[in-house]
């Protein structure tokens, strides 16, 4: 998306300031291309504006000179001293400073940060959002489990992650599906059955004894043996096992997804769309995508060596049916088939992803488990392949480990699953709004421990108390500021009036460094969107609650500073809109993550 584009997008949100002071050192780089000072020729497009490393070098920075002086064949120094003159003369700014090789540091007014408060009122939680997206349709699929059982802290992961990055790009111009793709096609689904079967066995009364290996053990398949026993009372037992598998695999399918989708509610997470595999394979898709990809010359009969590095004993070199994955950047071509003539699993996720794209998913997002990580080059060769797309359609976030501990010892397993700590089970303990916050407060592709002493305690080492108390905070001391002896009974609050307040008394550098802190959440929200890294918002929360945390303690030490002075009126209507700026901008951050912004701690 063109910068241009990008600007006639923003009118109706609020200003990204690091593309606006992009937008303004781009004209007065063009004014030197047509004064001959840089040749017209020159690509812009690798100048950047952005927070200085050190704060205490200004409010901006920009690498124009370094990336441009080769091309203008001339020292960075010298072309940086250039395009400051133009950016001092443009008024903008209370210096423009040339540090190092050739980087340019800019600072701005008092008076301009203190506008951003009214800015921030005036938008809301609509703080944050843009066009940036531009209405580009994008599928997210996350969680994708076996419908098998239910959904375990694993899952957990994966099911806040996706969410989260699907709230990140609707928030910024996209058009977001969220989608849950269903395996139910595989020998697992198989098991399942078999294990719902010996429950429907026990259900009318027969001692099944203990749950034999390799059958899934837990008590959530009870019911579903109860259910079948209502449905067909003991006609089941008379048939072979290939008259009774579908009907039992498809009630238990059923009946697995419903408890999936009630585990994913108490995380407050809904999908738009739940796709079969089955669906595929009875529509033909499977060998109507693979025709595609032959057509093209991309499947062919051949022996794959052994895995290299590993010795496998039952390793057999045979012809099998194979992709060219090599040719889209895999290690090896991958197998199609089995030695049975069916599908391997790969088949049926080419097909899957096609349709997707088939659909209108240029741009697909798959959130995976981490031992699905040596699954990607494959994936993404062969959507490469069928979609013949010139850019990369899809995008894989690998979502690691997450590790339970009760005071620094790992959690037992749960009973109810029979070897896992359900989704379920942690949600009731803590809360939805600590587990979703605390999944993403690491990025996904770090382990995670997530320790339930540690989650609950209310300190700053807790980030979840921690954002949500400064949020609470806030509002417990808005109504204060219409209480009758501690603030200004009868005093107008809402936001238009605060927006309207004298802003020019917000001039202690607690106070500016709480707008500046605000003022950047714009800029965060795209990077987090194009990145597709929805931790970046749970880190940045923090530490805007922390710098809302460090001007209320200077409160405490200077009576002067604290949001209500009852001495002062148009001071404390100025504070009493910052704090309130600063509890919009955590809810629209909070509202992303998913996590309900707390208006009193209990």
């Amino acid at each position: 998306m063109s910068l241009d584009l990008y600007l006639q997008a923003q009118v109706t949100f609020p200003m990204n300031i690091f593309q606006h002071f992009l937008s303004i050192l781009l004209d007065e780089l063009k004014a030197l291309q047509a004064e001959g000072v840089l040749g017209s020729e020159i690509v812009l497009g690798k100048v950047a504006v952005e927070p200085p490393r050190d704060a205490s070098h200004g409010d901006l920075a920009t690498n124009a000179a370094m990336v441009l002086s080769k091309a203008a064949g001339m020292k960075p120094r010298d072309l940086a001293t250039k395009i400051a003159e133009k950016l001092t003369a443009t008024g903008h700014f209370t210096s423009v400073d040339i540090a190092g090789p050739g980087f340019i540091n800019m600072s701005l007014s008092d008076a301009f940060w203190q506008g951003q408060v009214g800015d921030v009122l005036k938008a809301g939680t609509n703080f944050g959002s843009s066009n940036l997206g531009q209405g580009a349709k994008v599928n997210v699929e996350y969680v994708s489990a076996n419908p098998t059982g239910p959904m375990h802290v694993g899952h957990t992961r994966g099911a806040v992650f996706g969410d989260a990055l699907a709230n990140l790009l609707e928030k910024t111009g996209h058009e977001v599906c969220r989608e849950y793709y269903i395996n139910d096609a595989g020998a697992q689904v198989d098991v399942l059955a078999r294990s719902a079967f010996l429950r429907y066995r026990e259900a009318l009364g027969q001692d099944i004894g203990a749950i034999p290996e390799g059958l899934y053990p837990g008590d959530y398949l009870v019911p579903v043996g109860q259910k079948l026993a209502a449905d067909h009372g003991d006609s089941l037992l008379s048939q072979e096992e290939a008259e009774w598998l579908p009907r039992v695999r498809a009630l238990s399918t059923s009946m697995m997804m419903d408890m999936i989708r009630d585990d994913l509610a108490a995380l407050g997470i809904k999908h738009d769309v739940f796709f079969s595999e089955t669906s595929l394979h009875k529509s033909g898709a499977v060998e109507e995508t693979l025709k595609l990809l032959d057509d093209k010359g991309l499947i062919y009969q051949g022996v794959l060596a052994p895995p290299k590095g590993k010795t496998i004993e039952d390793y057999e070199a045979r012809p099998q049916t194979l992709f060219k994955s090599t040719e889209f950047g895999d290690d090896v071509d991958r197998a199609l088939k089995k030695s049975d003539g069916s599908w391997t699993y790969f088949a049926p996720d080419i097909a899957y992803h096609f349709d997707k794209y088939n659909r209108g998913y240029a741009n697909q997002v798959d959130v995976w488990g981490a031992d699905h990580a040596g699954y990607i080059k494959r994936m993404s060769a062969a959507v490469r392949a069928v979609t013949g797309s010139e850019k990369d359609v899809l995008d894989v976030k690998i979502c690691q480990l997450v590790r339970l501990l009760r005071d620094g010892e790992p959690m037992k397993m749960s009973k109810r699953s029979g070897n896992f700590v359900t989704l379920r089970e942690v949600v009731e303990e803590v809360g939805r709004d600590v587990v979703r916050f605390i999944m993403l407060y690491r990025k996904n592709d770090a382990t995670l421990d997530f320790d339930f002493a540690k989650v609950t305690e209310q300190s700053r080492d807790n980030p979840v108390f921690y954002v949500q108390y400064a949020h609470a905070r806030i509002c417990s001391v808005l109504r204060n500021g219409t209480d009758e002896e501690k603030g200004f009974a009868g005093a107008d609050l809402s936001d238009a009036a605060l927006a309207g307040a004298d802003m020019s008394k917000l001039s202690d550098e607690a106070e500016l460094a709480l707008i500046k802190q605000m003022a950047a959440f714009p800029r965060v929200m795209e990077a987090a969107a194009e990145a597709h890294e929805p931790h970046r918002i749970a880190f940045y929360l923090y530490d805007l609650a922390g710098a809302f945390h460090s001007l209320w303690n200077k409160g405490k030490d200077h009576p002067n500073l604290r949001f209500i002075v009852k001495e002062d009126r148009d001071a404390t209507l100025a504070r009493l809109a910052l704090i309130r700026a600063a509890a919009c901008v955590l809810a629209a951050g909070l509202e992303v993550l998913g996590v309900e912004p707390i208006e009193e701690m209990r």
